[in-house]
Order: C-alpha cells, then structure tokens, then sequence
C-alpha cells in the first residue's frame, strides 16, 4: 500500500514547507501532498523533493466555484493552471472541490442549477486532464460538522457524479473521515465502489486527529482495500497539535499495512 502525508494539515504552523518535507521522510514516508501550491516556492518543493526520493501524490486545484456558469472558465484556466504545476513536481493527481452552494445561492443559482454547471464543468476538465494524462479526483466533504454548505456529500450521490461525467480520468477522492461522519458502512461502499477511486484520505474521528484515534478501525479499513487491488495513495490529512513525526511513526508501525 502507498500512502502520502499531507504537510498543510499534518506540519500545519509547525515549521517551514522544506523542513516538514524532511520530517516526512525521516517518519519513514515516500511521498507527501498538500492543498494549495498557488501560495508556495514550487521551484523549491521540485528541488527538495528530488534530493529527498520523495513523491507528490496530489493536490488541489485552484478553489473557483464550478457550480457557476460565469466562473466557468476561470475554473478550466486554474485547471490548466494546476496541471503545469503538477507536471514540475511530477505529480499526475489533482484534486477537485464541488463547490459551495452559499456561493451559488448568493448569486441565486440554485442547487439543481449549480450541479447541472458543476456536471458540464467537470465533463470539460475530463477532456483536458485526460489529454494531458492526469487524473482528477472530486471530493464530498461532511456537512455535519466540517463544511455545511458544500454541495457534495453522500458516497451514492459522489458516484452517481461519476458515472454522469463517464471519464476514466475522474474518480472519487474517498475521504474516509468526512465518509464517516456522513454515512458510515465504509467498507462496503468502498468495495463496491473501487473502481471509482482514485485517492483515499484519512483521520481520526471524532477530532479529525491523528488515525490511531477514534472510532475508525483504520487497519481493518486498509485491509480491505489492500484485498481490493488498490494501488493509488492514502493520504494521511489530519491534524495534531503534537510533534507530527511520532505519531506518523506510530501509524506506520501499528496500522499501515
């Protein structure tokens, strides 16, 4: 199983993107990712990453609201945007957001309006990430405690999306956390669904910390998707206000697999 560390919410406020890359190799990590690239030193991450041996699974795109006609083109342009940056760091996964339908409703698209533009969006992006032969992975999020307002949440609805854009290129990101707290029954949603995944995260819940706490039986988790031939990432996102390093030792020695 591969699995990445996510600096921006692992290492968050705790010490320089650079120094947090070492760290994740020192924890015994091979590849790391991150949220936003538009705010950091690229050129930098691309040569610290080299001297490490160390990959970068994914990160996201720029944050434009594709449920909006008007932001259309803004959207496919950050898009663009992200793939070039991807292509400096080796990266071949990028990751999408639904959008927020407060957003939407400010502007009085209504939530039907927003996923018809979301859907048309997203079917344009196909065709450009599967031209540059990368891969685009959309994200639901937990309205319950996390991200009310956003407008994908249930693993049936994320993957019906799926099916509607019919690209091979663009999958889910199963969060498991955010997962969680929706709707439970992971594992079988996971198995049925694997073929429309194409990254994992995880934390901890309640407290969205540190995967060797919590209700999450993350190795049974894992197991299972080891079984089901899986061979992208998992991402470690959580967060902790300790010393990220022992605990990301830790997870590596009692619960990946």
């Amino acid at each position: 199983m591969k699995y990445s560390v996510c600096i921006d919410a692992v290492f968050m406020n705790k010490g320089s993107f650079k120094e947090s890359m070492k760290k994740v190799k020192e924890a015994g990590y091979e590849a790391i990712e991150f949220w936003t690239w538009w705010d950091k030193d690229v050129d930098e991450i691309a040569k610290v990453r080299k001297e490490l041996g160390l990959e970068i699974a994914t990160f996201c795109t720029k944050f434009v609201n594709p449920g909006d006609k008007e932001k259309q083109n803004d959207y496919l342009n950050g898009l663009k945007e992200s793939i070039e940056t991807a292509k400096k760091l080796n990266c071949r996964t990028l990751i999408a957001q639904a959008g927020w339908e407060f957003e939407s409703f400010q502007k009085e698209i209504t939530r039907k309006e927003h996923r018809k533009t979301f859907l048309d969006t997203m079917r344009k992006a196909a065709e450009i990430v599967e031209k540059e032969n990368m891969n685009l992975v959309i994200e639901p999020l937990n309205l319950l405690v996390n991200h009310p307002g956003y407008h994908l949440s249930t693993s049936e609805d994320s993957f019906d999306v799926i099916d509607k854009i019919g690209s091979d290129n663009v999958k889910i990101l199963f969060d498991i956390y955010h997962q969680q707290i929706t709707e439970g029954n992971l594992i079988q949603n996971i198995t049925e669904n694997i073929n429309k995944i194409g990254h994992f995260h995880a934390a901890g819940n309640p407290g969205r910390n540190e995967i060797t706490k919590g209700e999450i039986a993350y190795r049974h988790v894992f197991e299972a998707i080891d079984k089901l031939g899986y061979d992208r990432y998992i991402g470690l996102e959580y967060m902790t206000e300790n010393d990220p390093v022992p605990g990301l030792i830790e997870a590596r020695e009692t619960i990946l697999i």
